[in-house]
């Protein structure tokens, strides 16, 4: 299986490893995700969004191409191209003021463009949006945020998941949602950040080699997202 991997983190997929003022838990998580993933033998195809310095904004001739079904930037062709050949795609960012970074966004906004990503069926009945990633089988969100995970479900409503996947994937028609959300990371001693990177290791080593995930159930770090319907409540980490 071939998994695209889209790191969103200002200090990039590099601030990994445990250095003062230079790290990132995003890049942790991402990292041992992608350790996992290898040791089950999945291809590897990483996006590092702040390295390859990616512009989040729509530009004028970016929406006319848009509309056009085209696309002006080369880095955001390649992007696409990536995402045909990707059989999961998983996103990595930290959360900030309860959503995910520009990046992230703008990834969704200039990348996923209709008639080449997705198609609009006129006169459809229920949802107008078909796939045209034909090999995509799922869509997995690795967040990292500082707001307890009650509070980020019950008052602020999971807005990233609303977003990610109600309003872009799932209305594209990607089946297979997954949100693994790490809460209150502030608040987590240095050991259990590593029990947290561990058990997302073995997590990703735990994925079968069909082009869809096998089922892993539900955990105290994910949810499975399904027709608007959350599963199983998330822990803090």
């Amino acid at each position: 299986m071939r998994i695209m991997f889209i790191v969103d983190h200002p200090y990039g997929i590099e601030s990994a490893a445990d250095i003062p003022h230079r790290r990132s838990f995003t890049a942790a998580v991402a990292a041992a995700a992608i350790r996992g993933a290898e040791r089950a033998g999945h291809e590897i195809d990483l996006v590092d969004l702040a390295a390859d310095g990616f512009d989040p904004v729509m530009s004028r001739d970016d929406l006319v191409a848009w509309r056009l079904t085209s696309v002006v930037d080369p880095l955001v062709a390649d992007y696409q191209r990536r995402l045909m050949l990707a059989d999961h795609v998983v996103f990595a960012f930290p959360v900030w003021w309860e959503s995910m970074p520009a990046s992230t966004k703008g990834f969704l906004d200039r990348v996923l463009t209709k008639g080449i990503v997705f198609e609009e069926i006129a006169g459809a009945k229920g949802n107008p949006f078909r796939n045209l990633m034909t090999r995509l089988g799922g869509v997995t969100v690795l967040s990292v945020m500082t707001t307890p995970d009650k509070v980020y479900h019950w008052w602020f409503g999971d807005p990233l998941t609303k977003v990610v996947f109600r309003g872009t994937f799932g209305k594209i028609g990607v089946k297979d949602l997954r949100w693994v959300n790490f809460a209150s990371i502030t608040e987590k001693t240095d050991a259990e950040r590593a029990a947290l990177l561990l058990q997302t290791e073995e997590r990703f080593a735990a994925m079968g080699s069909a082009r869809r995930l096998r089922p892993l159930g539900f955990s105290s770090l994910g949810r499975r997202w399904r027709a608007g319907v959350l599963g199983a409540a998330a822990g803090g980490g």
